[in-house]
């Protein structure tokens, strides 16, 4: 069973690497994955021999906070209720559903309180009454308020205050600094000066604002662990104790006329200072789910829906599949739907990323809360709810953004010894100053400068925020992105196979000739569209809708049968009939001499040549051409620039598969292939040393995409494609290809840049501290700024152009 446990107390890498190694050992769980930028946990644990509840106290015990999923509450009217069987039996249907806490029907006000996880919605609720042969419909507006958003409100809001406190204490101790620094040297500089006026105005900032160091520190080390809070601890309170042995208790400490060594400023300021950059950090990292908000803003709050002969305006949730809809011109498509009146055109560019428009007619489907633009419509709703295809779209960007890329582990190792390393390096150089100066003051600040510089954040910011940025620039351009590993995969390619029919074409076949031998042309169309009328093959089906267009009517096969890769058998007017390629025709030993000629020709055009067989003899070529999408060429023409090999896999033959291959520009081209002989060729690929990846939209495109490195569905496909692929392009058009894998290479650019920088930021400051060359003020100022350079670098990745 997999779950989302939501930590607060979080501040550093060290603590989500701490999290996740403590889980991982944790009998039960299967894997744990930490983000510390989302400040979640994502667990897979068997339920037979942990719980949930259990997690949330292991994780308390290591000294930090979990959010137990709060139940959502609806109150339902039910109708047709009539003793308290009724009651009891809908409260039974409810209680049973997955994702219900608790269920409480009431048979005297026809009420159902219902609390629910966010695995259900009301429309859920309300089917699963109806289904039990009940009316049901909200009672009252659903209250479910944002509760991670208002914390992070609340947090913030929290930080802003102590900031502003902060600095108001910080800044006279700061400006006495400064002040004696240039030689001003006066009656207003000797109080500001005062051991007493810096001990009363540090004091509160030291224990007061930076409580939360302390706080988090001790939870830390009683836990096992050490992480950012812990140096700045360590740091900021030896600068305070020296400061107050130096102004109270030294043989010097009451000569007058003298500035004593206070360094009171030093540790306010560093506490200043990290909570400017935690509050900077806080606010951009709010930044990087930008893409989740948006989505979730885009959902319509209400649909006019015709009951009993009346257009009514309802709230979304009681919307329930087979309502019929009005969408007026300029209103969003609240659902899901199919239309069945009236024309229009539709922009679907905030799911699919396509700016142009989209004509819509009877027969078509729409999706949920993109924009009519014109005309207006009737559509019968087919998904509502977690079904619809934009909340699959947030839960699949929601699942990729806390995941890792194989990357972080390179962090995440270090993390896991970091600030250790760090006390240790702090305990050398205050040994060696100590030795080498005859001064425990030198040696403490140096020692002091040490522990504030370092910072880990930064190592545990790096990848993650870059990944929720650069998934969600994804999702806005319509390239759904499954994870981190799939996003760091995809900047490696350098072999796409691409399917031939849907993908480099539209797969929406038409016959172009018919050339026969003993039969008339119109009879055999006859015999071959009856034959091919339950035919769920695309060319099948362009047989038989050419049939139905040009005949007066199409008869029923007494039999039918599929012959995956090679055609069908049917029984049409007490006539064996086959219809198929080359192979089919061999199998059953079929002379096809008069017709080889004909099908060369076909085939050299890039058309597919069927044959026509009754009772064993061949009547009849049959030609079917596939329309090649407008951007496979320019597509293809972008891979070969980008250095990538591009192959075409098919089931046609050589003949026509060379002639689409030659339009768009491919020159390596996989004739002949068997849907399940796909995946092996692109194991044959890989087994060169190719990174592959596969892109398909067809249900036999499954094992393949599933084959290959990275598996690409085109988004017009079917469902079990894109469940199989890693990236799902949510338009047919091949350009976004290559955009998906210049985004990887961009979000992995600056991912390396900022492992870059937070390494060569420990690896220069730190030593640079321990040398003497940087005072804990200054430190602390770099150590503030470090992590929010990171998450300003991937925010970068916003300016991404398609």
């Amino acid at each position: 069973m997999k779950t989302t446990i939501q930590i607060t107390g979080m501040t550093c890498a060290n603590c989500s690497s701490f999290i996740e190694r403590q889980l991982n050992k944790t009998p039960g769980v299967e894997s744990a994955n930490v983000n510390l930028a989302t400040e979640r946990a994502t667990v897979d644990y068997d339920p037979d021999q942990i719980e949930e509840a259990q997690l949330h106290k292991l994780i308390s015990q290591w000294g930090y906070g979990s959010i137990q999923e709060r139940p959502h509450t609806v109150t339902l009217n039910i109708t047709g209720m009539t003793c308290a069987n009724c009651s009891a039996f809908v409260e039974r249907t409810l209680n049973k559903l997955d994702g219900v806490t608790k269920a409480n029907v009431n048979l005297a006000t026809e009420r159902a309180t219902v609390e629910y996880t966010q695995n259900l919605t009301v429309t859920d609720l309300i089917a699963a009454v109806q289904k039990a042969g009940y009316g049901a419909s909200v009672a009252e507006q659903e209250q479910q308020d944002d509760e991670l958003g208002k914390r992070k409100a609340k947090e913030l809001s929290a930080l802003r205050t102590q900031l502003i406190l902060s600095a108001i204490l910080t800044f006279p101790m700061l400006l006495g600094m400064i002040l004696s620094m240039v030689g001003v040297e006066n009656s207003f500089t000797a109080v500001l000066h005062n051991e007493w006026f810096q001990l009363i105005v540090a004091t509160p900032v030291q224990f007061f604002i930076g409580a939360r160091f302390y706080k988090n520190a001790f939870k830390a080390v009683r836990a096992g662990s050490a992480n950012m809070d812990v140096l700045v601890a360590l740091g900021t309170t030896s600068a305070y104790l020296l400061s107050i042995y130096n102004g109270f208790f030294t043989a010097g400490a009451h000569m007058h006329g003298q500035m004593k060594p206070i360094y009171f400023e030093s540790s306010a300021t560093i506490i200043t200072l990290i909570l400017l950059g935690k509050y900077f950090e806080a606010n951009a990292k709010g930044k990087t789910s930008d893409a989740i908000k948006k989505l979730i803003g885009l959902q319509p709050k209400t649909a006019r829906v015709v009951r009993g002969g009346e257009q009514l305006d309802i709230p979304i949730e009681q919307v329930v599949p087979g309502d019929l809809i009005v969408v007026r011109p300029g209103e969003k498509i609240p659902v899901d739907a199919t239309i069945t009146e009236g024309s229009s055109t539709v922009d679907e560019s905030m799911i699919t990323g396509e700016s142009i428009p989209v004509e819509k007619h009877a027969g078509d489907q729409v999706i949920g809360a993109t924009v009519n633009k014109f005309g207006s419509f009737q559509c019968r709703v087919d998904k509502v709810g977690k079904d619809t295809t934009l909340s699959q779209i947030i839960n699949l960007v929601e699942n990729a953004q806390g995941q890792k890329a194989p990357i972080q582990k390179i962090a995440d190792k270090v993390s896991g010894i970091f600030v250790p390393v760090i006390i240790l390096i702090a305990v050398v150089a205050f040994i060696g100053w100590l030795i080498a100066t005859r001064s425990p003051e030198h040696a403490i600040l140096n020692a002091v400068s040490v522990l504030v510089i370092a910072c880990p954040c930064a190592l545990g910011l790096a990848t993650p925020t870059a990944i929720m940025v650069g998934t969600g620039k994804g999702a806005e351009n319509g390239i759904l992105i499954k994870g981190g590993e799939y996003l760091q995969t995809a900047g490696t390619i350098n072999a796409v196979v691409l399917d031939k029919t849907g993908t480099i074409t539209l797969g929406q076949p038409t016959v172009t000739d018919i050339i026969t031998s003993e039969i008339s042309e119109e009879d055999a169309l006859r015999i071959a569209a009856s034959a091919e009328k339950n035919s769920e093959h695309p060319l099948g089906a362009a047989i038989y809708q050419y049939g139905k267009e040009r005949l007066e009517s199409v008869g029923d096969p007494e039999e039918f049968q599929s012959l995956t890769g090679r055609g069908i058998s049917a029984t049409v007017d007490g006539k064996q009939v086959l219809i198929g390629n080359r192979k089919l025709m061999q199998e059953h030993t079929i002379d096809l001499a008069w017709a080889d000629q004909s099908i060369r020709s076909l085939e050299e055009q890039g058309k597919t040549a069927m044959l026509l067989a009754l009772d064993s003899q061949a009547v009849a070529v049959i030609a079917v051409a596939d329309t090649v999408k407008p951007s496979s060429r320019s597509a293809i023409a972008e891979l070969h620039k980008m250095g990538i090999e591009t192959y075409m896999i098919t089931g046609d033959n050589q003949l026509t598969a060379n002639a689409i291959a030659q339009q768009v520009g491919i020159s390596h081209v996989l004739a002949e292939v068997l849907p399940e002989h796909k995946a092996e060729e692109v194991e044959k690929l890989r087994a060169q040393g190719k990174v592959v990846a596969m892109v398909g939209d067809g249900i036999n495109d499954a094992p393949a995409l599933a084959t290959a490195d990275i598996g690409i569905a085109i988004g017009t496909g079917t469902d079990i494609a894109i469940e199989a692929s890693d990236i799902t392009l949510m338009r047919g058009d091949l350009t976004t290809i290559p955009t998906a894998i210049r985004l990887s290479r961009r979000t992995m650019r600056k991912i390396r840049q900022n492992l870059f920088w937070a390494f060569i930021y420990n690896s220069i400051g730190v030593p640079f501290a321990a040398f003497g060359f940087l005072s804990p003020i200054i430190a602390g100022a770099a150590m503030a700024f470090s992590s929010v350079s990171v998450v300003l670098n991937s925010l970068s990745l916003k300016r991404f152009r398609v």
